[in-house]
């Protein structure tokens, strides 16, 4: 099921006015991605079952002493996360989403974590699966992948958005790699969304629930609408984000912006949950503009 109408004008809005405000920007919002670095591999690493806090990935990643011994495992891919983010961040406008590409990233990802899968598809006898879900053959593997490849890039009629939740439905369903696949599946979302001049977007571990109902709904039945929605949400929250620092407003948690105007804060963060709302997410925490009434 394709996007509706209405979320594709408020997407289209927010895209306008981020395009005209980060004109001249380009360092505040470098530096906002920066700082994003660490949520992100947090969140990403966190829904693969990673014990990680946000604390310690930030830690980690200004290579700071940790108050526990955490496994070199976890270390490695927090790290390697990272690397793999900043690195996508700065080639997305000069490279094409391509089967050389995405090889590249795994290497990136999972060398010095498992260098004897790092960097390759599944070969002949590594069968994975994910709950319930058994993948396909590896012999099919590459096959598949360049199938949805050429869709991706042949489709033209398609809503981009939905394009890319279905693109990132199909890549998991096929599960190419021996590890690995989720943190690179969203990788892979982040690198779709900045080669068309949008933001990337975090996929949070609080709402997996969502996002795994996503891959149960498409096994199913082929629905894809839970993951256009999730998608939609979170670059709106994402756009949000950026165009609150962009036009230099006042930024204040939202629980004090809803006591300070006598608002229902169940009302008011279920329209921060739904997008309403300029509302955005920092370390978990629900921000908004001071400035923002409705």
């Amino acid at each position: 099921m394709a996007t509706t109408r209405p979320i594709r004008d408020r997407l289209q809005a927010l895209k306008r006015e981020y395009d005209t405000l980060s004109r001249g920007k380009e360092s505040l919002l470098s530096m906002i991605d920066e700082v994003e670095v660490a949520e992100s591999v947090y969140n990403s690493n966190a829904i693969e079952n990673s014990t990680l806090t946000l604390g310690e990935t930030e830690r980690i990643l200004l290579e700071q002493v940790l108050s526990r011994n955490v496994s070199v495992r976890e270390v490695f891919e927090a790290k390697n996360l990272a690397r793999v983010t900043e690195y996508k961040r700065m080639r997305a406008k000069d490279s094409e989403l391509s089967k050389d590409l995405i090889l590249l990233l795994h290497q990136m990802l999972i060398g010095g974590i498992d260098d004897a899968i790092a960097g390759r598809f599944r070969q002949q006898g590594e069968y994975v699966r994910v709950g319930t879900h058994i993948a396909p053959a590896p012999e099919r593997v590459e096959r598949l992948i360049e199938d949805i490849l050429v869709e991706y890039s042949s489709d033209l009629d398609s809503y981009f958005l939905d394009k890319i939740a279905r693109f990132h439905l199909d890549f998991e369903t096929i599960h190419p790699f021996c590890d690995g696949n989720g943190r690179l599946g969203r990788l892979i979302i982040n690198f779709q969304f900045l080669q068309l001049g949008l933001p990337r977007l975090i996929i949070r571990n609080s709402e997996k629930e969502r996002y795994y109902r996503a891959f149960r709904e498409y096994e199913d039945g082929k629905k894809t609408r839970t993951m256009e929605g999730a998608l939609a949400l979170a670059l709106m929250e994402s756009l949000h984000k950026r165009l609150s620092y962009l036009k230099g407003e006042t930024i204040v948690r939202l629980s004090d912006y809803i006591k300070r105007n006598g608002l229902s804060a169940p009302a008011v963060t279920n329209a921060a949950r739904r997008q309403t709302i300029p509302a955005f997410r920092e370390k978990a925490v629900w921000k908004i503009g001071e400035e923002f009434t409705r």
